[in-house]
C-alpha cells in the first residue's frame, strides 16, 4: 500500500501554544485513515496541516515523496486534495444548488444530489438556513463528487441521523476502495463501516499515542 501523503516531524503552533509536537503521520492511498482523539488532541490541526490551511513551525508535508510544505492550500486543492472542515464547510449565503454547482460544475443537479437525495427539496434554500445535519450532507457532497486523490474530513457525521451517517461512511469507504483515494477522517470514536486495511492513529496532546486496526479501538 503506497503512501499518498505524510506529515514528517510536523510541528504547528498557534501563538505560544504548540498543537502538534513533531507528528509523523503516513496517509496511504486506497484505504481510510482515522485520526482518533478527544478535542484538543491535534486531529483537526493534523488535517489542516495536510490541507495547507495552517503552516508548519517545523517538519514537512510530503505528497508522493515530494516536499509540498510550501505549497498553498489552493495549489493542493488543484492537485486533487479535498478538505471538508467541521465548521464553515458550506457557503451560507448561497443556495444548496449553487453550493453543489461550485463543488462539481460539470455534474448535473440530479447527479449532484445522488449521494444525498434529502437535498433535492432543499435546492432553492440558502445553505445558512439548513439544519446542522443538512449542512453536513451538503458539505460531504463536495468530497463525494470530486475526483480527489486525497479526501480529508473533520467529523463526517456531525449532526446526522444514524442511518444517514452509516450511508456516509459507506460512501467514504467506496472513495478509498473503488477510486483508490487516500481518505482521512478525524473522529472522537471509531465509526462502523470502515473497509479492510483501514488504520487508526490515536492522537494525544499533539502526538501519536498509538496505531492499530479499527477493531482494537472499539
Amino acid at each position: 500500500m503506497s503512501v499518498e501523503m505524510a506529515l514528517r516531524a510536523a510541528r504547528v503552533r498557534y501563538g505560544p501554544l504548540e498543537a502538534l509536537h513533531g507528528l509523523d503521520l503516513p496517509v496511504p492511498a486506497g484505504t481510510v485513515t482515522v485520526l482518533l482523539g478527544r478535542n484538543g488532541a491535534g486531529r483537526t490541526t493534523a488535517l489542516r496541516a495536510l490541507a495547507g490551511t495552517v503552516g508548519l513551525a517545523g517538519g514537512r508535508v510530503e505528497w508522493r515523496g515530494a516536499d509540498v510544505t510550501r505549497l498553498s492550500a489552493h495549489a493542493r486543492a488543484r492537485r486533487g486534495l479535498c478538505f471538508v472542515p467541521d465548521l464553515r464547510a458550506v457557503y451560507a449565503g448561497l443556495t444548496v444548488a449553487e453550493n453543489l454547482a461550485l463543488a462539481a460544475p460539470a455534474v448535473p443537479a440530479p447527479d449532484a444530489t445522488a449521494p444525498y437525495p434529502e437535498l433535492v427539496p432543499l435546492l432553492s434554500r440558502t445553505a445558512g438556513t439548513l439544519s446542522g445535519g443538512e449542512r453536513r450532507m451538503l458539505a460531504l457532497s463536495r468530497a463525494l463528487l470530486a475526483r480527489a486523490r486525497v479526501v480529508l474530513v473533520d467529523e463526517p457525521s456531525l449532526g446526522m441521523a444514524p442511518p444517514v451517517a452509516a450511508r456516509t461512511y459507506r460512501m467514504l469507504a467506496a472513495l478509498a476502495v473503488e477510486r483508490g483515494a487516500a481518505v482521512v477522517l478525524a473522529e472522537q470514536r471509531v465509526p462502523d463501516g470502515l473497509p479492510p486495511g483501514s488504520v487508526v492513529h490515536e492522537l494525544r496532546r499533539g502526538s501519536r499515542a498509538s496505531s492499530g486496526e479499527p477493531a482494537e479501538y472499539r
